[in-house]
């Protein structure tokens, strides 16, 4: 038995190159734009899944172009009522709905504060969508199951495709250009995760680094979501200063290593949770011949088909996980 979510999943390859293609354009549009703009901070409006692609956002963008970024905290507007000063800002609000009320308000608060506001959707007919001053499309097509697969994959896509257009990195672009190629290696690649590994697993540690920390905050929620596990996302380095002391008693880390320039911090710290007993899984990085920027897409590709699958041997249903619904309406 295939769920759905494996199913969407694996589709994402695919999904992807048809989104490159036709978001070329647009890139080259925006990047024009941001370029004039010439903002002082870019500020995520996002929740759940859609949130987590902000933070690759945080690292991506920061790293390759230099622009602070900063998360939104939605209740600063639907709850405190509160304007913000955000003219000379790049905001980028991320929904595959384009339609919970608080990422709505959160953006007009925006576009009202005079911040050039950009909207990776998937829903090209939903009210964000409408709302932005510029359209990314996601063009993932229909995400049936709860969990978010394709759409968080074509998030990350959609961000190195206009932060290499940003910064008119060729070596970037090209690398862009490899995604699909990238996902379909994952997807041909063996299991790295097993249902006897979390047999009897109520609780789990999820570690990374950089961009690997951006993808331990996904890779948790998907624990959570369709395992019933209870699972927290640490930055490796993070861990240490204090949260490490749960290593005392019996502890699953799962470790999402990247061949990237936080390849060695991130072994040194991993190799100290393993000396304080801790039992640690490993989402192994894949060939050193991909850009190491698309490690963390390569290893969310793999990772949502075996925790698929792991759901299932588990007795979950990670397609409708109990409680939860595909379009989450906040205030």
């Amino acid at each position: 038995m295939t769920s759905i979510m494996a199913r969407e999943a694996a589709s994402a390859s695919e999904l992807l190159a048809q989104q490159l293609m036709l978001n070329h354009e647009s890139c080259e549009r925006i990047a024009q734009k941001i370029q004039l703009l010439n903002p002082s901070v870019v500020y995520i409006v996002a929740r759940g899944s859609s949130d987590h692609a902000g933070v690759f956002a945080k690292y991506l963008i920061e790293v390759e172009l230099g622009i602070p970024v900063v998360a939104a905290a939605p209740s600063v507007v639907t709850v405190f009522h509160k304007q913000l000063k955000l003219n000379n800002a790049l905001v980028i609000g991320i929904s595959q709905s384009g339609r919970s009320p608080d990422i709505l308000q959160h953006m007009q608060m925006a576009k009202e504060a005079g911040a050039l506001c950009i909207g990776l959707v998937n829903d090209e007919s939903s009210p964000l969508a409408k709302l932005v001053d510029q359209l990314l499309p996601l063009r993932v097509e229909q995400e049936v199951a709860v969990a978010a697969t394709k759409s968080y994959l074509a998030c990350l896509s959609a961000l190195l495709q206009l932060v290499a257009h940003c910064k008119k990195d060729s070596e970037l672009m090209v690398a862009v250009s490899e995604i699909p190629r990238a996902l379909s290696l994952a997807v041909s690649g063996p299991k790295q995760l097993h249902a006897d590994m979390f047999k009897d697993c109520d609780k789990c540690i999820v570690l990374g680094r950089g961009f690997g920390y951006a993808i331990a905050k996904e890779v948790a929620l998907k624990l959570k979501e369709v395992c019933a596990i209870q699972a927290e996302a640490f930055s490796s380095a993070e861990f240490v200063h204090g949260p490490v002391a749960l290593a005392q008693k019996p502890l699953k880390v799962l470790s999402l290593g990247l061949l990237d320039e936080s390849q060695t911090a991130h072994e040194q710290q991993m190799d100290d949770v393993t000396q304080r007993g801790a039992s640690v899984l490993n989402m192994n990085p894949f060939p050193d011949d991909v850009h190491p920027r698309l490690g963390a897409l390569m290893i969310m590709q793999r990772f949502y088909l075996d925790i698929a699958d792991i759901s299932l041997q588990l007795g979950c249903d990670p397609d409708t996980p109990q409680g939860l619904n595909k379009v989450t309406l906040t205030v």
